[in-house]
């Protein structure tokens, strides 16, 4: 069975989830909300180094947490992304949208 771990890390300027696993339209339920309700009051690091599957449905919930982000006036940070999460990222079109970054220093 696939399976998405969900860590969640409170920082001072962030509160960060470490994901580890496969993220998919069946696991995204797993941190969808959490991402939604954060994001609202924090700048969201997501730690995506140990993501092994990311797909079209992980991809819109990540898209609508970085929208999410521009209307609150918060950011939403991806965190040394895996290969796998960089082709995606990079398939989409999108990946100069997004804040990527290798440590969390650099959330601003």
């Amino acid at each position: 069975m696939e399976q998405l771990t969900v860590i969640k890390k409170d920082g001072l300027e962030y509160v960060m989830f470490e994901l580890s696993g496969v993220f998919n339209a069946y696991t995204a339920v797993t941190i969808q909300e959490k991402l939604y309700d954060a994001i609202k009051k924090h700048n969201v690091v997501l730690d995506l180094s140990k993501v092994v599957v990311l797909d079209s449905s992980a991809m819109g919930v990540i898209m609508a947490t970085h929208n999410d982000a521009e209307e609150y006036g918060t950011k939403l940070y991806l965190l040394s992304l895996s290969n796998e999460c960089d082709k995606e990222i990079l398939s989409t079109g999108f990946k100069k949208l997004f804040n990527i970054i290798s440590s969390v220093t650099e959330v601003k």
